[in-house]
């Protein structure tokens, strides 16, 4: 490729803002919330389920019905191995979805994304070159340097609520800032490569996250999830961290092969933004019109009775 498809700049910033951006997500949970959660497992666990489970097929079969490259391949698989980041949590808040699930969920999938990252991404890329896959230990090592500000901002948090609760929004504000960095910088400098690439590239990377949607509420609701627990897991399976992915990359591979695998991961973060959206539009619709059912329910045995 003529240009430099990721700067220097770029691949320090990046690294800077996760590192801020995992504090921020740490800041946002006390001790507490974890025993809560093991009191209530049944949602924390569907989405558990719904992120190691699900979107890592998803992703394979996208791939292999979409006949990727194996760079192309590697970057879409890793894609559906991350965890999800604060950006899930922001469109659980605005969605009116229970958001210390979402906030629950990403941490509970991000801790676990020390051994369950590499384990999956062993299954789905074995039988690619070896020259493509990321070694284990490459993504176990960034993950467990990222779960160190993760573990401060918790600290934090403790300490200080109020400065845990700055650091929280921070962290929250920062997930949407590196998507937009990205839009602004790397879209404009690689606007010939958005144009030669192929539609199932583009196919597979906005298929990704719609299909997560789908299947973290479907899944969630056969599980006798209720709506508003089932549209919380459905942005928690759809959203991945695709800073976290490009992170990876850019750590791991050098030169064409850097630039050909991460082509997924940042479109994936510039058409998750619009289509999480959409999605954050419909269900927060749908919880305003139970909302009203509820209050609805409430009043009517109320005028029965003065009757």
């Amino acid at each position: 490729m003529e240009t430099e498809m990721v700067s220097a700049l770029e691949e320090r910033l990046l690294a800077i803002l996760m590192v801020l951006i995992m504090l921020g997500m740490g800041a946002s949970l006390t001790f507490k919330d974890f025993r809560i959660a093991l009191r209530h497992p049944q949602a924390v666990g569907i989405g558990f389920a719904s992120q190691y489970l699900f979107m890592p097929m998803i992703a394979f079969g996208l791939a292999q019905a979409f006949q990727l490259s194996g760079p192309q391949t590697i970057g879409l698989i890793l894609m559906g191995c991350v965890p999800g980041g604060t950006t899930s949590n922001i469109f659980a808040y605005f969605s009116r979805s229970v958001l210390s699930l979402s906030i629950l969920m990403t941490i509970c999938s991000t801790i676990a994304a020390f051994f369950m990252v590499p384990l999956v991404m062993e299954i789905y890329t074995r039988d690619l070159d070896e020259s493509l896959r990321i070694p284990a230990t490459n993504i176990a090592a960034i993950l467990f340097i990222l779960l160190i500000p993760t573990a401060i901002g918790m600290w934090l948090r403790k300490r200080n609520a109020n400065a845990g609760a700055v650091t929280e929004l921070i962290g929250g504000v920062l997930g949407i800032l590196v998507i937009l960095f990205l839009l602004v910088t790397w879209v404009p400098r690689n606007w010939q490569l958005l144009i030669d690439t192929h539609p199932g590239v583009y196919g597979s990377a906005i298929l990704l996250g719609l299909c997560g949607f789908l299947i973290g509420y479907l899944f969630s609701r056969s599980l006798k999830l209720d709506p508003r627990k089932a549209r919380t897991v459905s942005l928690e399976t759809g959203i991945q961290n695709g800073p976290l992915a490009i992170l990876i990359v850019w750590l791991t591979f050098d030169g064409v092969l850097r630039d050909e695998v991460t082509v997924i991961p940042i479109m994936y973060s510039l058409f998750i933004v619009i289509n999480s959206t959409i999605i954050t539009f419909f269900y927060r619709a749908r919880s305003i019109r139970e909302e009203l059912a509820r209050d609805q329910a409430k009043v009517e045995p109320a005028r029965n009775t003065r009757n």
